[in-house]
This record gives structure tokens, sequence and C-alpha cells, in this order.
């Protein structure tokens, strides 16, 4: 798929506008469409600042409580733009301390994010798509279609959704344990690139949600035209999607693959930008029981990635309902751990959280569904 067909693919299933009660929302918009938006309403510019500060760095939801701006400025704000959070559908928490959300959007579409704590962070695993169109095998959120893409204000409400649920207004606490993002929920982010850079450019704003690049991982199974684009205008971390050493193995478990194969992906690895010792690509890889956990797949998995500065994370792999796979053993896991780790990559073997409530990598899916007309049905007040 080239960049053309990879716009073609945004267009197609980008998320249509929202408007509540003919109002905007002011989540998801960056400071020159603020500026722009209160220059229509006759405010003054410098006001952008202050309703960005509001918005962004405290976590307000009620215009009323910007206490530096003039009531009659904050009522004709509030006439035109609501503060908008998803609907928490469901909310489950582990007993390992993961909390998984499935939030409903204004269309009524749902997604699921999670957030992952440790002693004194902790990182949010945020969605980019309704369902995903890589159909990679081993992954429950595979299975279901991709309905649309998010736009940038679903991808920036999630973050400030779990800001409330964990009382972290404002950005400027010190110890946050929603501390770092990872851009591995539901769907391919770089399909959706042009939404989730606006978001992840919001979110790294220093003055207001105010979580650095350096904390913010992108995953991608391998969308090789935009990787370098990510790493140019972006900066953040990448993590690849590898899981097999071989095009025949790796397209049967991942069809993007046949796309983009793996000399192509390997390639733009080497290329990303800014790539060092100290910023290393993180290559996943879920241990499949008898399919790609051998020591000759480690041994393969050491020479592909022989000049890249890298770490690879051993995923165990986490069953879902009707999944075609199993989890290798631990012993199989250790032995290929120890020989990629001898070889000179770190090579944690991630424990896994949130299992016991689907919250786990490859475990995420909505029942969104891709809405659909009937040939012989015309649209309400037609």
């Amino acid at each position: 798929m080239s960049k053309a067909s990879i716009e073609g693919h945004a267009a197609r299933f980008a998320p249509a506008p929202t408007l509540i009660d003919g109002k905007r929302n002011f989540v998801g918009m960056d400071m020159a469409e603020i500026k722009e938006a209160l220059k229509a309403l006759d405010i003054e510019p410098f006001r952008a600042k202050q309703i960005w500060s509001w918005v962004y760095c405290h976590g307000v939801k009620d215009f009323s409580k910007m206490s530096n701006l003039s009531k009659p400025v904050r009522e004709k704000i509030g006439q035109h733009f609501f503060i908008g959070r998803p609907t928490v559908s469901a909310a489950q928490k582990s007993s390992d301390g993961t909390s998984k959300w499935l939030m409903k959007m204004f269309d009524g579409q749902e997604i699921e994010c999670v957030h992952i704590p440790e002693e004194d962070r902790g990182a949010l695993c945020v969605s980019s798509q309704v369902g995903c169109t890589n159909s990679c095998r081993f992954c429950h959120t595979g299975t279901q279609r991709l309905v649309r893409n998010l736009d940038a204000s679903e991808i920036v409400m999630q973050v400030m959704q779990v800001r409330d649920e964990l009382n972290e207004w404002p950005s400027t606490k010190e110890q946050r344990l929603l501390s770092n993002i990872v851009v591995m929920g539901m769907g391919e982010p770089l399909y959706n690139y042009d939404n989730v850079a606006k978001a992840l450019k919001i979110i790294m704003d220093s003055e207001g949600i105010a979580i650095g690049k350096r904390r913010i991982t992108l995953s991608t199974a391998g969308v090789v035209p935009m990787i370098k684009r990510c790493g140019e205008e972006l900066g953040v971390n990448l993590a690849i999607s590898l899981h097999a050493v071989t095009d025949e193995l790796r397209s049967k478990i991942m069809p993007i693959n046949k796309m983009y194969p793996i000399k192509e992906l390997i390639k733009a690895c080497k290329e990303y930008p800014g790539l060092s010792n100290a910023r290393r690509i993180t290559f996943e890889y879920v241990m499949l029981k008898g399919v790609n956990d051998s020591m000759a797949d480690a041994r393969a998995l050491v020479r592909l990635l022989s000049g890249i500065h890298s770490k690879i994370n051993l995923l165990p792999y986490n069953p879902w309902p009707g999944s075609p796979f199993e989890c290798s053993d631990e012993e199989t896991i250790q032995k290929f751990g120890d020989f990629v780790n001898a070889a000179g990559y770190a090579s944690p073997v991630r424990t896994p959280r949130g299992r016991d409530i689907m919250a786990a990598c490859g475990q995420l899916k909505s029942e969104s569904q891709r809405e659909k007309k009937k040939p012989h049905e015309k649209p309400e007040n037609a």
C-alpha cells in the first residue's frame, strides 16, 4: 500500500465531525484552532492560552470554572463549544491492579483502553481505531472488522478520562500514575496517522497534558511508508510488532507482511530518525507454542536485527475465546530469551497484566460494528 493508498484508506474510514447540539468539542483542538475559533467570536486571541491551560492542564469540564475569564466571555464560549469526555460503558479492575475501560464515543461506537500501574508511575494503552484492519491471527482485536478511525479528540479524551478517574489534575503534579502513553490499543495507528499525530502533539505540549515524547511509544505492525514520517514529525519511541523472522510465517499470522515484507520493514527501522543506543526500537515478539519459538527462530531473530539499536520484548501469548494458538511453555521462553540476551539484546519477558479481565496484549475488542444501510433503506428525514 503506497502513501496515496494509505491516505485513501484514512479517508474511507474517517470519523464524522462531532457536533453536540450544534457545539464543537474543545478537546482535540490545537492552539491554532482555538485562536481561530475565538477570533470568529471576536474574543481576544490571548484568551486561547488561558483556555488551553484550563482544558488540557487543569482538566476542567465546565467553562464556569475558568476564573480568569470574564463571565460574558465564558458564556459566549459556552454557546458554541463544550469540553467533552467519552461515556464509560464498563470498567473492570484486574487482581494485579490493571484497569480496563470500555469507552463510548458520541456516535455510539466503543473502544477499549487499559491502564497498567507500577508503584509510582503507570502506562495508559490507548486505541487509535474502532476495530482494526490488520487481522493478525493471534490478536483478538484482529477478529473485529475496522469500523472507523478515531479522530484526535477521541484519542485525547481517553487520556483525559483516565486522568479524571485517577484524580491526577492538574498536569503539574510531580508523581503521576498516568506517566506514559503506549499507542498499542485497538487499531493500527499509522493507518490513522494524521489524527494520531495531532492527538500526540496535544498530549506532548508542556503547558497542557505534558506527557513528553520520551514517555510515548507508538506501536505498528509495520506500515513502512509512514515510519520515517512518524520519527521526523513526532520523535516518539517506536515499537514494531514483529512476531516472526521469515516472510512465509509472518505473512500467515500477520497479513500486513504481504504488503510490507520483512526486508522493507527492517530497512525502515534502520533509517528511523534519531535512532541510537539511548533511543532504541522495541521489537515485540509474541511466543506461540510450536510456531515461532524454536532456537532456530532465536538465532534468525538475532541475525535479522543485527546493526539496529533495539531491544526485544518477549510476550507470553495471551489467549482469548476461540484463539488458534497456545502460549510457549516457560522453559522454552526462558531459553529463547537467554540466547537473545547473550547476543547483546535486552530481551525482557513481559509479565502479562490484566489477563483475568481480558486487558492483556492482544485481548482488546469491542462490540462496535460498521453501520450499513440496506439497499432499500433511505436516510431518516430524507
